[in-house]
């Protein structure tokens, strides 16, 4: 046996699909064996695995074992000369694996073998060559001076970014996410050290390598797309954590006593200012525009209230009272803003038209209250709407002003629908935009291209390949979709190389697949489209769901002693108000049999009623069943939920 590959998986199925179906093709000539260690995924991932790839070997855990425990059970099982250690999220070229073997049959001083990887725009990945994390490498890449002076040798040695990324080169460490081995290399020097859960593991690996007196080698005559998926957000507290701890272990374990206390010191340095920066920069950034907003309303609203006493109330000398700016302004203000939010006005991209809304609604709730306290506290109406006419424009301008700033993070106005192409054959290529036309509503536009140059202007195809950056311009494409059946992922690879300047985002779509995967990273909302049905995912829909079910728990509980003769179950609708309640269950959910009915459905909380309590007839097909929970998470509407609440009514109660 030349070749075992070892990929380990956590809840990436649809990553690990087009993984495979990559790895399975570099495989072709190669004698070799693939084996995936699932670590108690929840996703599906290993019903997937049976169905389409059998003969992959499958090791299933029961627990989540880390990643170099699961790397270890399928190595002590493989039986090649080589090992690779591949990430699920990643897709290799035809060639890599031939042409990476084939250097370290050539080289056989090689212990190691890393590859030139891209993202999913194309872009090159720096952690594709990386230097021994000393103390004064690791200080000089925490405190930013390796991002100031890439190219030099001394500030640089984090990513070895002074080294062509083009050419060959021997280096300290490789990536776990491509891993070459050789088997009688690690016979010698044993297998991924198991203390290491996450992160640190390749560094250890590959120090180990070194020490054996075994060079490992970059090597970017081949690439792989990586996206940079993890379990943790790299932006994370539990990430900071995660990574800097596994440095502390590998620095116990190779450097001095003296190098180690020294490096333990500077990364739990490190820890706290790293997790300090995140938790401030979280919290600013979401208080940011509602705290721009209070501080705008409160200063227009106190010079409001100035000039109004001053020139209509107490002309002749006197003032509102201390109460009126300390305790109600600040009750109106929270009043306007929680009706803006409620409304969406801080949703993304911003929409004026709902803070209009929102202000509206808060002054309209304000004017009730108004004329429900006592004479006392009622100080003057003509405040309130102008505060309110204040509000509304003073929130309206901040956003213009930060749209000019940064139109990307504080764009105003609809999400455009976009414009795609699909290169591939006739068969997938249609294949393809039927799933595009299921996932995303109303394109702006799907055109299809063609792999090969004979097939142009045929067929309904608008051009070949090679005409693509011309399209491209003239039809304002917004996103590339890749028919991974039809095109190698050479050829992929190459063309989000040559257009990576091109304002397009890519995809792949893998064979036989519901899914279609890019761009930078799987943790990037909108990057993954799986017959997407995400609406009901959107912030403004899970809020407006979970107050719908507030306020129908409430009703219910106010109504119950009516209801105990409507409902079929009274008993099990009280225990449902409080599941409501107490956000266990929603109203209304998916039809559920077992987990293989959600695989591909986007997560919400186990309903009491579903789509199908909307059909007198119970007799259903299982198809059509799967098709009203993809239509309902597809094209959620709040009145979608009342609606059915309404028609199962009597049926409230059951479990």
């Amino acid at each position: 046996m030349k070749l075992s590959v070892v990929i380990v998986n956590y809840n990436v199925k649809y990553f690990l699909e087009q993984c495979l179906h990559s790895v399975i093709k570099a495989c072709n000539g190669l004698e070799a064996e693939i084996f995936v260690v699932d670590n108690n995924s929840v996703d599906g991932s290993i019903k997937m695995i049976r169905e389409k790839f059998p003969e992959i070997h499958l090791i299933e855990n029961k627990d989540n074992k880390g990643f170099s425990k699961a790397n270890n059970q399928a190595i002590r099982k493989s039986k090649g000369e080589y090992i690779l250690l591949l990430n699920p999220d990643t897709l290799v070229e035809d060639d890599t694996l031939r042409k990476s073997i084939q250097y370290m049959d050539e080289h056989p001083d090689t212990g190691g073998l890393g590859v030139k990887m891209l993202d999913g725009k194309g872009k090159f990945l720096p952690e594709s060559k990386r230097g021994l994390p000393y103390p004064s490498v690791a200080f000089y890449k925490i405190f930013g001076l390796a991002t100031l002076f890439p190219k030099s040798r001394i500030f640089g040695k984090y990513h070895l970014s002074y080294l062509d990324k083009d050419k060959i080169h021997e280096v300290d460490i490789l990536s776990g996410a491509f891993m070459l081995l050789r088997k009688k290399v690690l016979d010698k020097i044993g297998l991924l050290d198991e203390e290491f859960f996450m992160y640190g593991e390749d560094i250890d690996l590959s120090y180990r390598i070194t020490q054996a007196g075994y060079k490992n080698i970059y090597f970017p005559d081949t690439r792989i797309i990586h996206y940079k998926g993890e379990s943790t957000k790299k932006s994370s507290i539990n990430y900071v954590f995660m990574f800097y701890n596994a440095m502390m272990i590998f620095a116990k374990k190779h450097f001095s006593r003296k190098n180690a206390r020294s490096f333990s010191l500077l990364i739990n340095v490190a820890i706290y200012i790293r997790a300090f920066i995140s938790i401030l920069t979280r919290f600013f950034l979401r208080i940011f525009l509602p705290l721009i907003d209070v501080l705008l309303v409160f200063t227009g609203l106190f010079f409001i209230k100035n000039y109004w006493e001053h020139a209509f109330i107490f002309p002749d000398g006197g003032h509102y009272p201390v109460s009126l700016v300390i305790v109600l302004v600040p009750i109106y203000i929270f009043i306007w803003l929680i009706c803006v939010y409620l409304s969406g006005g801080y949703d993304r991209p911003i929409r004026l038209i709902k803070i209009l809304q929102g202000m509206v609604a808060g002054t309209i709730i304000i004017l009730v209250l108004y004329s429900l306290l006592s004479e006392h506290y009622r100080f003057s109406r003509a405040l309130i709407i102008l505060g309110a006419v204040w509000g509304t424009l003073s929130m309206i301008g901040i956003r213009f002003v930060l749209s000019m700033i940064n139109n990307e993070k504080y764009r105003i106005g609809v999400i455009k629908n976009k414009r795609f192409i699909i290169v591939g054959e006739k068969e997938e290529a249609e294949r393809v935009t039927g799933l595009l036309q299921k996932t995303i509503i109303n394109p702006a536009f799907i055109g299809m291209v063609t792999y090969h140059h004979h097939k142009e202007n045929s067929n309904g195809f608008m051009g070949y390949l090679g005409q693509i950056k011309e399209i491209i311009n003239i039809h304002k494409i917004d996103e590339i979709i890749f028919c991974a059946k039809d095109v190698p992922a050479q050829i992929i690879i190459d063309k989000m190389s040559e257009l990576r300047d091109a304002e397009v985002d890519y995809k792949i779509a893998p064979p036989e697949s519901l899914s279609i995967i890019g761009s930078n990273s799987i943790n990037t909302s909108g990057d993954l489209y799986v017959i997407d049905i995400n609406s009901i995912t959107k912030i403004s829909n899970r809020r407006n769901k979970r107050l719908l079910d507030m306020f129908v728990s409430i009703s219910l509980l106010i109504l119950y002693p009516v209801e105990l003769f409507i409902v079929k179950k009274p008993f099990g609708l009280i225990r449902n108000i409080f599941s409501v309640l107490i956000c266990c269950k929603s109203w209304v959910g998916y039809f559920y049999r077992s987990t293989e009915d959600l695989d591909h459905l986007p997560a919400i909380r186990k309903g009491v009623l579903n789509p199908s309590d909307a059909v007198k007839n119970k007799n259903i097909p299982s198809e059509t069943l799967s098709r009203l929970n993809l239509m309902y998470a597809r094209d959620y509407k709040f009145t979608n939920d009342l609606n059915l609440i309404i028609k199962g009514f009597r049926e409230l109660g059951r479990n």
